[in-house]
């Protein structure tokens, strides 16, 4: 199960570098292949991060693409079923012929391991994981690639530090079941401080 579970995730780490890559390259296809290795990178750390912590809070964070649910704010304002949306980042390019991007294509789902339920609860009941711990879980994602942002900045390698500082912003989006969404709801002061950290690394990028 294990060994189908991380396969599936490296399957998704790769189609979503592909999709991105090409998004951020549709003027410029040269640039392909660089963008292709920096989204592997910038992707692959934000999955591992989150999945170590989701370790540390002894839960099973598993990744997938983002998909639609709602299209309102009533509950009866739904999709029969999810709308997958791994098109919009392409679709935005092509429309825009490359001037807007779109990089929030994936979201994750949290749930507890069994040894946390028995361990910390008693064996056989049931625990919750709260909104509290998805949303550390996604504010380390969004810090890890704000720190391979500085780091490919000293190495020389500016546009991979570029774009690991907008994928971490599109990611701060609070709609859906973005990582924004699940900051935002667990905490307004946290996200307003996280969003606030990277208007700053995104003028930053603008300029380097």
């Amino acid at each position: 199960m294990k060994t189908t579970e991380t396969a599936k995730t490296i399957t998704i780490v790769l189609l979503a570098a592909i999709v991105l890559a090409l998004t951020v390259t549709f003027k410029n296809n040269i640039l392909l292949y660089s963008a292709f290795i920096s989204f592997v990178i910038i992707i692959g750390a934000n999955v591992l991060t989150k999945k170590a912590v989701g370790y540390f809070f002894e839960t099973d964070v598993k990744i997938r693409f983002w998909s639609l649910y709602q299209y309102g704010f009533r509950k009866d304002m739904h999709f029969k079923k999810p709308v997958p949306m791994l098109w919009l980042s392409l679709l935005l390019a092509l429309f825009s012929k490359g001037f807007l991007w779109w990089l929030a294509i994936l979201e994750f789902d949290v749930a507890a391991k069994t040894e946390r339920v028995s361990r910390r609860h008693g064996l056989y009941r049931f625990t919750q994981v709260t909104e509290w711990h998805m949303a550390w879980i996604a504010v380390w994602g969004i810090a890890i690639n704000l720190i391979l942002a500085i780091a490919g900045y000293f190495i020389g390698f500016e546009m991979f530090a570029k774009l690991s500082i907008y994928y971490a912003a599109w990611s701060i989006l609070p709609i859906s079941n973005l990582d924004g969404a699940k900051i935002f709801f667990s905490s307004k002061s946290m996200w307003a401080i996280i969003f606030t950290i990277l208007v700053i690394f995104v003028g930053w990028g603008l300029i380097i």
